[in-house]
């Protein structure tokens, strides 16, 4: 199983990869002896869509060139396939199938016929429906004390610059009920983190009024579940925050106080282009608003610099307000031009070379902010989970996007710590024992 994306692609792959090993198959670490290649792909930007191409084609050479047994077989699966897959037939005849995100329920048969040598070989549909009600039988890629838990599928925004909901269709969420015995059967297999994800975690509920259920009441009833763990919430909206989630980020103690809540802007005039269904006004409330509200908090964003139509002004706008945030976690994309989207059609389409240097700008901006803040944690205790020896993440660290905190390598990995904080060098923290020769 090779898995490219996101962390929401992940949760994908081990659900495939459980379904496969039910059926009487066993992963091999080496792709050479594989029977079978699955590579779940990404779609989202041109560089996610060229790595998934790279891969495959690698793949298919392997293949062809010896490097593997002969028989191998190579399914696409995910947002690649989703999105492409009559074009990709076509142009990659050496794929064996295209299996799109609406059918990986169906990969086990899938990839029966395929052994067998069906002649099929693209098993998508036009509109992806399915509703991730698979949580409890995957096969886990992350490590075993730390988990993603998809809450929903799909997208109801309409962002000028996203092809996600054409990809893998309109919000649908899962009942809470399903969610929290997920929750609860990897706490009791000694899970220490539980990581929230959806497309938009703030719509969770949204598309089922009559059900009564919202991400606050989810936290809450997540937070009630016996045990020592940390619920972490990702990919939050700003339009969707509402007075009682942001009461139980404050409230509940399980939750951590790190809001992830990707902005992408904050000129009024970028954000109608990006149709963010926002203004900067609410923006700055509500950020100040969850400062003042939840003590602690860390907040996390994401910025696109150089959508068609960004001037000067409008760079200079979210540089000024990048330094008034101060956000303790943030990283700054160039825009990617997607087809199929409103903001590939636009005119004023700005320079690459100009958002390679905007996007330049505020990465130094936030290094310098985020030194800052690095240096304001020296001295101060901290409790992290401890991810391998010497490595640890505190309570302001995603999994795999963030910084980390470099601890004594005799900690206990999938463990909690509390540790002090002796140096730092951006979002790399450095605590007492830690064994430096390596960093």
């Amino acid at each position: 199983m090779v898995n490219l994306g996101c962390a929401k692609n992940l949760v994908d792959s081990e659900v495939m990869a459980d379904a496969l090993i039910r059926r009487g198959m066993k992963e091999v670490k080496d792709g050479k002896n594989a029977e079978i290649v699955v590579i779940n792909t990404c779609a989202f930007i041109d560089p996610a869509k060229q790595e998934a191409i790279d891969t495959i084609i690698a793949q298919v050479r392997a293949r062809e060139g010896g490097e593997t047994i002969a028989h191998q077989k190579i399914v696409v699966a995910g947002c690649l396939a989703q999105r492409y897959a009559k074009q990709l037939v076509k142009l990659l005849p050496e794929v064996d199938a295209f299996v799109g995100v609406d059918k990986i329920g169906e990969i086990g048969e899938i990839v029966e016929a395929v052994l067998a040598g069906g002649n099929e070989k693209v098993y998508t549909t036009k509109v992806s429906r399915l509703v991730p009600d698979f949580g409890e039988r995957r096969f886990r890629y992350t490590a075993h004390h730390s988990a993603y838990v998809k809450i929903a599928e799909g997208c109801n925004h309409a962002c000028a610059y996203c092809a996600i909901p054409k990809i893998r269709g309109r919000h649908r969420s899962r009942p809470q009920r399903n969610i929290l015995r997920e929750i609860e059967e990897l706490v009791r297999s000694g899970t220490r983190e539980v990581n929230l994800i959806a497309q938009d975690t703030t719509c969770y509920g949204l598309d089922r009024p009559e059900s009564g259920e919202t991400l606050a009441g989810l936290l809450r009833a997540a937070n009630d579940i016996p045990g020592d763990f940390w619920i972490r919430v990702l990919y939050t909206h700003p339009a969707h925050w509402t007075e009682e989630l942001v009461r139980t980020f404050a409230e509940c103690g399980k939750v951590l106080k790190y809001v992830d809540i990707p902005l992408q802007h904050i000129s009024d005039h970028i954000l109608r282009e990006q149709r963010r269904k926002t203004d900067a006004a609410h923006i700055r409330a509500l950020l100040r608003h969850l400062r003042e509200s939840v003590p602690g908090i860390g907040l996390r964003t994401t910025l696109i610099s150089g959508l068609p139509g960004e001037t000067e002004e409008d760079h200079e706008e979210l540089c000024d307000f990048v330094r008034e945030f101060r956000f303790e976690r943030a990283g700054v994309f160039p825009y990617s031009r997607e087809e199929g989207t409103l903001a590939a059609k636009m005119s004023g389409q700005v320079h690459p070379a100009t958002k390679k240097r905007r996007a330049n700008e505020l990465n130094m901006i936030l290094a310098g902010i985020s030194d800052e803040i690095g240096r304001e944690s020296v001295g101060r205790e901290m409790r992290v989970l401890v991810d391998a020896p010497g490595i640890a993440r505190g309570e302001w660290d995603a999994p795999d996007v963030d910084g980390a905190v470099h601890v004594d390598p005799r900690l206990p990995v999938g463990e909690y710590a509390t540790v002090k904080i002796e140096d730092s060098i951006a979002y790399e923290l450095f605590a007492e024992g830690a064994d430096l020769r390596d960093v």
